[in-house]
């Protein structure tokens, strides 16, 4: 292998281009391994495609086409009428899965849903007053933050705005773009003194609420420099289908929601939960303290909703655990 490189944030150079500055002159009559078919079109960057080109490659191998219907093909099409050899498809699925939030976004407009809880072992988020500073330890912390590197959006409840008032910010790491913090609340009764609302010319906050809401509210909101969006509502809260819509429209493609119990339950009983990570905490809580998942229960385990597990690994004192539970939409992409 001559070189290797990757996409490392929005608007920077794509992987095809990192790999060809660092080769120059030896680019030339090489081969090209590629997870993604190489972009034919301006965007952000200029064509992945005319620098392949013109840097003289002589094969290309590609994982996987293009989801979007404006490149799919279109990249390979370019590159075989220059004259340079492709294969196609090596590795295809793990190529997908590389990718997975960019195909789900492409086939469903709407953002892959990565939820992330902190419990203790008995599954509890807080004590039964609400405490639950601090569950996880500074490794597992590190962890939530290089989660908000990764996403686009980060998305709270209006109870765990007012009581813990996170700043939903990238520490720890440089953020590969800079995420939007998003707050559902049904009643808009947030104080405008939250970390969310601070700086807003350069960490926007977008807060959705019901077609009902109150427009002084509103008002309050926007005067503050807080963009504010009205969705559907029904008894049990805001439409989260609508949510996740409005969210997909904006551009947002990857989710993370850290919220509470009660948002916790809602996307999951809503099915719209991709990948779930729990960070499992050495402490013992009780039955009087919040549950994980505020949502109603079954009568029956057959009747349960169900995942399985990608991978755990310590993380200090901690352990973390990745799940899926969302249909793998990409996997259907035509």
């Amino acid at each position: 292998m001559l070189a290797c490189g990757y996409h490392q944030r929005l608007g920077d150079a794509h992987a095809e281009v990192v790999v060809l500055e660092q080769l120059g002159e030896a680019a030339r009559g090489a081969d090209l391994v590629v997870t993604l078919e190489p972009c034919s079109r301006y965007g952000r960057t200029p064509p992945c495609v005319d620098r392949i080109i013109a840097a003289g490659i002589k094969r290309v191998v590609v994982g996987v086409l293009d989801p979007n219907p404006r490149e799919r093909g279109r990249g390979i099409a370019l590159l075989q009428q220059a004259g340079i050899d492709v294969i196609l498809g090596v590795e295809e699925e793990k190529c997908r899965q590389l990718n997975e939030p960019y195909f789900k976004y492409m086939a469903t407009g709407r953002p892959f849903v990565t939820l992330k809880l902190a419990t203790s072992l008995d599954g509890r988020i807080a004590t039964r007053s609400g405490d639950s500073n601090w569950f996880s330890g500074p490794e597992t912390n590190r962890f939530t933050h290089r989660l908000r590197r990764d996403c686009n959006a980060l998305l709270v409840g209006a109870r765990t705005a007012a009581l813990d008032d996170p700043s939903l910010t990238v520490r720890h790491s440089q953020p590969r773009t800079r995420p939007l913090r998003v707050v559902l609340s049904r009643s808009l009764n947030l104080p405008l003194h939250l970390k969310l609302f601070e700086f807003q010319e350069r960490l926007p906050t977008l807060v959705f609420t019901g077609k009902g809401s109150s427009a002084s509210g509103i008002e309050a909101l926007r005067t503050a420099g807080v963009s504010v969006a009205q969705v559907s509502e029904s008894e049990t809260g805001l439409d989260l289908h609508e949510v996740l819509e409005r969210l997909g429209a904006r551009g947002v493609a990857r989710l993370l929601v850290d919220g509470g119990g009660r948002m916790a339950g809602a996307f999951l009983e809503a099915s719209l939960v991709d990948r779930l990570f729990i960070a499992y905490s050495p402490v013992v809580v009780g039955q009087d303290g919040l549950p994980s998942f505020a949502m109603p229960g079954v009568e029956r385990l057959v009747d349960a909703r169900r995942g399985f597990l990608e991978w755990t690994r310590k993380s200090g004192n901690d352990v973390l655990a990745s799940w899926r539970l969302g249909p793998e939409y990409w996997r259907g992409v035509p």
